[in-house]
């Protein structure tokens, strides 16, 4: 199931790569660094505003669909309870927004601005949390072509819809209101179904109470995840100002974006994996399924942060705008190592609570890191700008990681291939002094230089330390190609 997944997700999370490096090229450009700057603090409450009050819906349907229907391939019990409950959130969740809005003080042009863009990503939050329910839905049930056809609408949609309302000057809430615009356009096409099954459904309180037992630790642990990723914008802003905040969200999404791509791509085929794995097969399946991706990961991830290191100034000068690039490329080395750390942590150790269902130990190590990033954030930053923001935020990354790690334990211990990370890392280091002595003369050239000797330096090393038994599956492609070419 996990291999089947990240085939089925691939042109999924390609165009979610290549949409990423196309909003950092757009947005940059088209917005002021201030309106950049503002449009970072929307995304941060807008994903906070859908995090606290929808997430723990989402991640029920995800988490408990795959038992009930084997019982009842419709789960009726299921779709009833989560899609009544989502109807009483929606209101109440509109009511207060609206009345925030209404208000809020906009005392100059600055602030009525920031309010603008808020709006603009608080009133599309419903949107897009529908169409994450019916992908939830989706994948736990291995139906990988529709949700990434579903992902790969609303990522190459939503970037459409933005960049066309940021030419028309509607400024730092362009991209937000574009995502929600596709979503509420694609929802007609796509929750058929789901409706269906809720309205014959009925709503159970024994289930709502069980759903909300698994599901609200998860959002409170989301919640704080995005403090770890939101908050230093806020504290920037406050310290530092709104472009400096839109110069950091720069080079955090340069940083990151592949990074996020790739992590996501792995959780999306990953997780349904482990919890089938867990669900048919006992611990000894589901520890073999862990090894198996954790491997997988390293192998993948470890030369992307190593490439994205030691090319990031050609590639600053391809994504970023001229205004934003150089604040931008002081933060990306310290926010790709915090990415990997943060990325491990997340799609790997974090599996650990929600797979034995103790998600309360997730909220625990979730406060860790946050805690920490807050706590770095107001010492760093008035010390040493955005470099301090950087530093804190990949500090605070490890601190988490190794505090999931330690709590995952008395969950579920999910195991971790020492000698193959030692070999992958090795690898890693060997292919980025390579690139390192190759002479920088900027642009595009260097940038496909340094990135061509980078594939083919890590592709020899792989090969000759045999990483996670690459020799292996590359003889069987080579064996069923040839086969193929014969028939």
């Amino acid at each position: 199931m996990f291999w089947k997944g990240l085939w089925g997700y691939l042109p999924a999370n390609v165009l979610q790569g290549l949409i990423g490096f196309a909003t950092l090229i757009t947005f940059t450009r088209i917005l002021s660094p201030e309106d950049f700057g503002r449009y970072a603090l929307a995304f941060g409450i807008s994903s906070l505003a859908q995090t606290l009050c929808f997430t723990w819906i989402e991640a029920a349907m995800a988490r408990f669909y795959p038992a009930e229907s084997r019982e009842n391939a419709d789960a009726p019990e299921l779709y009833g309870t989560l899609y009544r409950l989502f109807v009483v959130v929606t209101l109440a969740f509109a009511a207060i927004v609206g009345m925030g809005l209404w208000l809020w003080p906009t005392p100059d042009a600055h602030g009525q601005s920031l309010k603008l863009a808020v709006g603009c990503g608080l009133g599309v939050v419903v949107f897009r949390s529908l169409i994450k329910m019916v992908q939830e839905q989706r994948r736990s049930e291995g139906r990988v072509g529709a949700a990434s056809l579903v992902d790969m609408i609303q990522t190459a949609g939503g970037f459409g819809f933005g960049a066309l309302l940021a030419w028309g000057g509607l400024g730092g809430g362009s991209p937000l209101l574009g995502a929600g615009i596709i979503a509420a356009l694609t929802l007609p096409f796509v929750v058929r179904e789901d409706w269906g099954r809720a309205i014959k459904g009925r709503f159970d309180s024994v289930r709502a109470k069980q759903y909300a037992h698994y599901g609200l630790p998860v959002s409170a642990s989301l919640i704080l995840t995005l403090a770890l990723y939101t908050a230093d914008r806020f504290l920037i802003a406050g310290f530092l100002g709104e472009a400096e905040a839109g110069a950091y969200h720069a080079g955090y999404s340069l940083a990151s974006r592949i990074l996020d791509v790739l992590f996501i791509w792995f959780g999306a085929a990953g997780g349904p994996a482990l919890v089938h794995a867990l669900e048919s097969g006992g611990l000894p399946a589901l520890k073999d399924s862990a090894r198996e991706q954790f491997r997988t990961m390293a192998l993948v991830l470890f030369p992307s942060v190593g490439g994205l290191i030691v090319v990031a100034d050609p590639l600053s000068q391809l994504l970023i705008g001229e205004a934003l690039r150089a604040q931008a490329l002081s933060v990306t080395t310290l926010i790709s190592i915090g990415a990997l750390f943060s990325g491990f942590n997340t799609y790997y150790f974090l599996q650990a609570f929600t797979l034995s269902k103790q998600t309360r130990l997730l909220t625990v190590a979730m406060v860790i890191p946050a805690v920490a990033n807050i706590g770095l954030n107001v010492t760093l930053i008035p010390l040493y700008g955005l470099w301090g923001a950087g530093m804190a935020t990949a500090l605070s990354f490890a601190i988490g990681l190794i505090g999931s790690w330690i709590l995952g334990r008395k969950a579920i211990a999910l195991p971790v291939p020492w000698v193959d990370l030692l070999k992958t890392s090795a690898a890693t280091g060997i292919m980025m002094a390579a690139v390192h002595f190759i002479p920088a003369f900027g642009g595009i050239i260097e940038l496909i230089v340094k990135g061509t000797a980078g594939v083919v330096v890590y592709a020899a090393l792989a090969l000759a330390l045999n990483l996670n038994g690459v020799r292996h599956h590359g003889q069987r492609v080579l064996k069923r190609f040839g086969g193929k070419v014969a028939a």
